[in-house]
């Protein structure tokens, strides 16, 4: 992941800087700025993957970079870096599309879930992309074969469905459709259709539709218990934290 960090105050720009470097070697820093103006010529040329970028800054806000950058279509992530006073000012900013914000200064722990969203959004789109599009929509470059597996995922993840049964369907051998799902995908359809499916608990839960016992069934779990465990493992809360947010 290829990072840049917009931040005024030199002393927590490269501590923000170490602290990301430090997180894994998948984690790139690609420059640093210390205002919105720079921090935006910078995007534009060495093309980051998500910009780490605080609120107040000279010649150019957080805000204002954010706001600059979506009218430009880049196609950059933000994460935006606050005080707990500026917490106004962090709504405004996910209203312009910002993916994520964390307190200042960060916490090792709040910081690696702010990589890990980042990272599946990179890999998914945000949530209101992913509720925008269908499966198919999202991945326009998979085989024909991975297109027709997503279209049956997104028509039957209620019921008990398995790779085996769509290979059969598309009369190929479930060896050929995993590898070609693996490839397209970049992960195993066991995995795909868990994460897929929690995703979709997710958005029934937001609505405060349905309760977690009937979302579990609804989204093909035997149970509330083992749905519960899954959510957990796939969203890093567990569904109580995560209804208490919504």
């Amino acid at each position: 992941m290829r990072i840049l960090v917009a931040e005024d105050e030199q002393r927590a720009r490269e501590g923000l800087c170490d602290l990301i470097s430090s997180m894994g070697e998948q984690y790139q820093i690609v420059g640093s700025a210390a205002n919105g103006r720079t921090a935006l010529e910078m995007i534009q040329d060495r093309k980051p993957d998500v910009v780490f970028t605080d609120i107040k800054m000279p010649y150019m806000s957080g805000l204002e970079l954010i706001r600059a950058a979506r009218e430009q279509r880049l196609e950059t992530r933000f994460v935006l870096t606050s005080a707990y006073a500026e917490f106004e000012y962090a709504k405004e900013a996910m209203k312009l599309g910002c993916d994520d914000y964390i307190l200042k200064p960060p916490m090792r722990s709040e910081l690696q879930k702010t990589l890990d969203n980042v990272e599946h959004i990179l890999k998914y789109g945000s949530r209101n992309e992913q509720e925008s599009s269908t499966l198919e929509q999202q991945y326009p470059q998979a085989h024909k074969l991975v297109r027709k597996t997503l279209q049956m995922i997104e028509s039957g993840y209620k019921g008990n469905l398995n790779q085996q049964y769509i290979a059969q369907q598309l009369e190929v051998s479930p060896e050929y459709l995993s590898y070609l799902f693996a490839r397209d995908i970049g992960i195993n359809f066991a995995r795909f259709i868990r994460e897929y499916r929690i995703r979709k608990g997710a958005e029934m839960l937001r609505k405060g539709e349905s309760t977690v016992k009937d979302v579990a069934y609804e989204t093909g779990f035997t149970d509330r218990k083992y749905f519960c465990k899954v959510f957990h493992e796939v969203m890093g809360e567990s569904v109580s934290e995560f209804m208490k947010h919504m």
